[in-house]
């Protein structure tokens, strides 16, 4: 049988759909390590079937077998009856699947429209119809309600917008099966309602969608079907009608969850002022002034766009400070060097560790000594017993999972990579921690795990600043919160005044309030 075409399925039931899609008995190794092991389902047209478990269950692994991106070391896929065989995306494709990755696929050189429709452009004679193309651009981005520059480079956009375009390039093609990784996870609350209208609108023409979410409450907002994986097995295919939050988190963990967040620990009134923002303004950031205390963590709450990366980006001097001051420790940080900060102790955890954190071809021990090879270093040279001994520690103190220190990061999952990037910022021995976003893309075990680390790094007397685009995420760790909205601080929140209400009413304000 050639690659990418059907033969009849011999193991058939005459109780199964015409056009599902039949997963049976799948299972994928990588380097000896299993990722899925036996795993059968059905995927259904017409009904969202949504994927769910911690980092690491093989959810992504299934969703890229199922669109051709990798094939099985075992077990079928069929089609209608008939046995499927895929080994890449585009044969996928011409059977009617396609993937909005979590991987953003995105050429930097070309247009907004370019991305969208790129493999699929409307062309007479070789020649791209550009009036054309514009034309169902503009058709696509009203139907899903984002607002998108055609002729932008996609490389100046940010990367919610990135995830706006690999969205409408996936529903340019007409697809009968759509898997979406984590489709919502770069976008603000009110574009990931319009994501869900786009996705039920899918379900309700009969399109098959295949969703990997981490956010549970979106998974059973939109879901008819939810499978839940537990390292690379199936534990149970539920109608999502009868599943709630509480099930569903205790089948992928394995165990009941208690408490979301750790407990909180008062700091010290009195406690040393380790970092001072003083009327900083940058590109995105208006007149901010901040404190924050040893062993304190202070959060930073707003919409996409209100400046929360910038203004972090500014106080780790990655970005020009064009009035105002940063102090560290009571010292001024005058020159504009993120390796002059390292040094000083201060440190920033990205919002996005595949673009701007991990180096992502390279192992685990190079990415967390990567930050400080002074410490593992003689005479110019890595010690390598040194190194590899500092970097042991740091994995069982971050607790990064991972088969051994030599292995790549594109082989991790996503919230053991995200905790290399916590493990790199301790090795710098910093007094100051600015995490942004620090558990996208993460799973509620995972989440849990960077939780305590925060929480445990501010007992050892660390300041924290937590940037998170989750509101509850804020508010369950923070000990204050800032607001932020148009580049300026509008609000302060303590005790019992740090509530939902008013992070929304400050966010939606537009008086400065600090």
């Amino acid at each position: 049988m050639s690659a990418g075409t059907f033969e009849e399925h011999p193991h058939r039931t005459a109780d199964t759909p015409g056009d599902d899609l039949v997963v049976a008995g799948v299972s994928k190794r990588f380097g000896g390590v299993p990722a899925l092991s036996d795993v059968s389902l059905a995927i259904e047209p017409g009904k969202v079937h949504a994927l769910i478990g911690e980092n690491g269950a093989g959810k992504s692994t299934l969703g890229k077998i199922i669109s051709g991106v990798i094939e099985p070391d075992e077990g079928t896929l069929t089609l209608g009856g008939r046995s499927l065989v895929l080994r890449s995306p585009r044969e996928a494709l011409a059977h009617g699947i396609v993937t909005i990755a979590q991987e953003l696929a995105i050429v930097p050189g070309l247009t907004v429209a370019e991305n969208v429709y790129l493999g699929s452009e409307v062309a007479t004679a070789g020649f791209v119809r550009r009036r054309e193309v514009h034309r169902r651009f503009r058709e696509l981005a009203h139907r899903v309600h984002f607002e998108l520059s055609p002729d932008v480079l996609a490389g100046n956009i940010s990367t919610a917008d990135r995830q706006k375009v690999e969205i409408m390039r996936a529903l340019s093609r007409n697809a009968s099966i759509v898997v979406m990784d984590e489709p919502s996870a770069a976008l603000s609350s009110h574009e990931s309602a319009a994501l869900h209208e786009v996705i039920r609108s899918l379900a309700r023409q009969g399109s098959a969608v295949v969703l990997i979410s981490h956010f549970l409450s979106e998974v059973l907002s939109l879901s008819d079907i939810i499978t839940t994986l537990r390292d690379g097995r199936l534990i149970s295919t539920v109608d999502a009608k009868t599943a709630t939050e509480e099930s569903l988190i205790e089948g992928m963990l394995g165990r009941s969850w208690t408490a979301a967040f750790p407990e909180k620990v008062p700091v010290d009134a009195d406690a040393p002022v380790v970092l001072e923002v003083d009327h900083v303004s940058a590109r995105g950031v208006l007149d901010c002034s901040l404190v924050l205390r040893r062993g304190e963590i202070l959060g930073i709450a707003g919409l996409v766009g209100a400046g929360r990366s910038e203004l972090a980006r500014a106080i780790f001097r990655d970005a020009k400070i064009s009035g105002g001051t940063v102090r560290l420790n009571g010292t001024g940080l005058a020159k504009r060097s993120p390796h002059r900060s390292i040094q000083r102790g201060l440190v920033l955890i990205p919002e996005s560790r595949k673009e701007m954190g991990l180096l992502m071809g390279r192992s685990v021990r190079e990415n967390i000594s990567l930050s400080r090879l002074d410490l593992v270093s003689r005479l110019g040279w890595i010690a390598g017993i040194r190194e590899r001994r500092a970097v042991s520690q740091l994995m069982k103190k971050t607790t990064v999972k991972a088969a051994n220190m030599g292995m790549s990061a594109t082989m991790l999952s996503g919230g053991n990579q995200q905790k290399l990037l916590f493990a790199r910022s301790v090795m710098c021995s910093p007094s100051v921690l600015i995490a942004d976003e620090p558990t996208r893309g993460v799973d509620v075990g995972a989440k849990r795990a960077i939780y305590d680390l925060l929480v445990e790094m501010a007992q050892d007397g660390m300041g924290i600043i937590v940037i998170s685009s989750e509101l509850e995420e804020v508010l369950g760790l923070a000990h204050r919160t800032l607001v932020m909205r148009h580049g300026r601080i509008t609000a302060e929140l303590t005790g019992d005044d740090m509530n939902e209400q008013a992070v929304l009413a400050a966010a939606f304000s537009e008086t400065n309030a600090t």
